[in-house]
């Protein structure tokens, strides 16, 4: 019968959040075991392995172990996954404590330094295969993108309006992993068992802590080399869904918000996302999961995002130097204590090293906690740490708070002289004033006659 009534609809999206990985039905990868193993892809995992660094396993070998018998243990990995007889270890655990919350710990599963080299050597042949089909909302351990490119999307999404934010945070996601909806997920674009069966082994490895071996039921090691891929690959089926349904989502690992133009909105938005992470196996942290406006501020990636109250004072009366309406981004309250409590560390007064030792320590810390919030709303916060890492310096050369350091060791010989890294001179726009200023300055020398 010639009607439009007897034609099968097309579905507007995948029949299962699986087929979201092939939603058009791609040839997949048969024969990629041999590709794992290949001499030169174990020599290119060991080298990232090797770099990475970290501790041993439960086996006690350590890089430098491994890497003194490296063809030896390399022949050996070769020799097992081209026979099919490769078993991991099992996971060593080691309990971290969380910042800012006493009693209460983080379980890394760290695996063997051979474990590592097979999952890295098995990630070098996934990858290429999944980057293509991760979801553009996704920015967590993925080459070329980083944490300032999902600050950049969430920061545009609300200045165009979207005011209303979901808040939401995934509860223990790397040790609630279904590893059945995972494999099922993996096997959307693989096809080759033997690689399936090791990716399985990889998984349902045990886990040794405490004096004791323990099965592994869900979960991936929070510390396995394969681990965050595995995360993006189960979350692309629940980012796209969300896409789909016209929301726009910004995620990075556990971390995740939603950016909304009302209320309602958001509150949909919110219970569509619970409906589709339970189907996954994964829930949400009720704790860390809330609706807030963008007045109220929001925490994202180590960064307060809050718009500016509007003051009922002209502009010459505001000292904050905050202006009205205007949204800002600044470091939270966390992140900077956590900064500080890594610079105590360092300069207890009792910690045998000299001033100029001390200095080349604490410099990295400094350096790398500055360049990460430099472009931030920052010139005062900044300020009052330099003054403080100072104040710290002082009471460990003269092993007293108050003393006399600003005679001894005043604050430009510190900058001069011993190479303190400043934080104030990381602001981009100060550093560019100043090396302007520079220039000029040494353009007008040159233009002396001699």
């Amino acid at each position: 019968m010639e009607s439009s009534l007897s034609e099968r609809p097309e579905p507007h999206r995948p029949r299962r959040l699986a087929d979201w990985l092939n939603p058009t039905g791609a040839r997949k990868v048969h024969s990629l075991i041999d590709k794992v193993y290949k001499r030169k892809n174990l020599e290119i995992a060991w080298e990232r392995v090797k770099a990475n660094q970290g501790s041993g396993g439960v086996d006690g070998e350590s890089i430098e172990a491994f890497g003194e018998q490296l063809h030896e243990r390399l022949e050996q990995l070769h020799a097992e996954l081209r026979a099919d007889t490769y078993q991991p270890a099992p996971v060593r655990q080691v309990r971290i404590p969380k910042v800012g919350k006493p009693g209460e710990y983080r379980t890394l599963g760290i695996p063997t330094i051979y474990d590592r080299v097979c999952q890295q050597a098995l990630l070098n042949r996934l990858e290429p295969l999944f980057e293509p089909v991760l979801d553009d909302a996704s920015f967590g351990y993925r080459r070329g993108r980083s944490t300032k490119d999902a600050l950049r999307k969430a920061w545009r999404e609300v200045e165009s309006g979207h005011e209303w934010i979901v808040d939401a945070d995934l509860k223990d996601f790397f040790g609630s992993v279904d590893h059945e909806k995972l494999m099922t997920l993996v096997a959307q674009r693989v096809a080759d068992g033997r690689v399936l069966r090791l990716l399985r082994a990889m998984l349902k490895a045990a886990s040794y802590g405490e004096g004791r071996l323990f099965p592994t039921e869900r979960g991936t090691p929070q510390g396995g080399v394969s681990s965050p891929l595995l995360s993006n690959i189960l979350l692309t089926p629940f980012e796209r869904e969300m896409r789909r349904k016209g929301y726009r989502l910004t995620r990075y690992a556990d971390d995740w918000v939603v950016t909304c133009s009302s209320a309602t909105e958001a509150r949909a938005a919110l219970a569509a996302a619970t409906r589709t992470l339970e189907t996954l196996g994964v829930r949400l942290n009720p704790q860390k999961t809330r609706i807030v406006h963008v007045k109220q501020g929001f925490e994202f990636l180590g960064f307060k995002l809050k718009r500016g109250m509007r003051l009922r004072l002209p502009p010459n009366k505001i000292r904050s130097g905050a202006r009205s309406g205007v949204l800002y981004a600044y470091p939270r309250e966390k992140s900077v204590r956590r900064f500080q409590d890594q610079i105590r560390s360092l300069t207890r007064r009792r910690a045998p090293v000299t001033t100029k030792e001390l200095i080349r320590q604490i410099n990295p810390v400094v350096r790398g906690w500055g360049h990460h919030y430099k472009r931030a709303h920052v010139r005062r916060s900044f300020h009052r740490l330099d003054g403080w890492i100072v104040r710290r310096i002082w009471s460990h050369r003269f092993k007293r708070w108050r003393c006399h350091g600003w005679k001894e060791l005043p604050t430009p010989k510190l900058y001069g002289e011993y190479g303190l890294a400043n934080l104030v001179q990381m602001i981009p726009s100060l550093a560019t004033s100043k090396k302007h200023a520079f220039m000029k300055a040494g353009c007008g020398k040159s233009a002396r006659p001699v």
